[in-house]
């Protein structure tokens, strides 16, 4: 998978995701999702797991597009059930090929780190996963190595992204109106046969302090049966 990966950033393929590839292209993704619904779906959903489980850039602006293109509900969806099993494929994969052999070599405070994750796991995987502080594909390694089980791991990922999912995907389903005069500048650029042509959309927008701070709060939430837990041991 790493060597996938690697050839699919060096080759650049990951740059195809993005807002330009779909305006370029939208014409025809949307005759397709027309006649060929499902099959549609099927793809969305089979490009979202691939993206996951090479760990390449662009998985957000491919919840974006799936709102665009069928709606916050469906695009949301859609989304998680993709994230999921790319998340899932790469946590077995480094289940089976590493995780066991670095929790025997862990010692001392990484070992400590460890069992700590792994006491409360869904915990502090809701909380991860629902602030993302760290990378997607760092909080997808990180059970693995610290022996979570399967079950806490594909549940707490599917929960967690929830919000940030659908907040993306509802974002992406008003984006065409709001950028219209956007879109139409490019499309004009493009068929002018200029280089260069791109559409001026910072991605850092969708980010609103009120989502942000939603989402921390929900983090927040999350933790507090860790708190209530420690709060009794130590009254014991």
């Amino acid at each position: 998978m790493a060597i996938i990966a690697a050839t699919a950033i060096a080759m650049g393929w990951h740059r195809q995701l993005s807002l330009e590839t779909l305006v370029r292209h939208r014409e025809a993704i949307d005759g397709f999702i027309l006649l060929h619904w499902t099959a549609a779906l099927a793809t969305f959903v089979a490009l979202y797991i691939a993206v996951v489980a090479l760990s390449l850039p662009g998985a957000a602006i491919l919840t974006i597009c799936g709102g665009i293109l069928f709606g916050a509900l469906m695009g949301g969806f859609l989304t998680v059930i993709g994230a999921t099993i790319g998340a899932t494929i790469v946590f077995e994969v480094t289940r089976s090929a590493i995780g066991d052999f670095l929790k025997r070599r862990a010692t001392g405070l990484a070992k400590k780190l460890a069992h700590s994750f792994y006491q409360d796991a869904f915990t502090y995987l809701l909380f991860l996963r629902l602030v993302p502080i760290f990378p997607f594909w760092l909080v997808n390694l990180v059970p693995a190595v610290c022996g979570v089980r399967l079950t806490t791991f594909v549940t707490a990922t599917a929960v967690g992204i929830i919000p940030g999912t659908f907040a993306f995907a509802l974002f992406g389903a008003g984006l065409d109106s709001a950028m219209a005069a956007e879109v139409s500048a490019f499309n004009t650029c493009v068929t002018a046969g200029k280089a260069g042509c791109s559409l001026h959309f910072d991605l850092a927008t969708a980010m609103t302090p009120q989502l942000i701070g939603a989402l921390v709060v929900l983090g927040i939430v999350s933790l507090a049966p860790i708190a209530v837990k420690r709060f009794k041991s130590g009254r014991v």
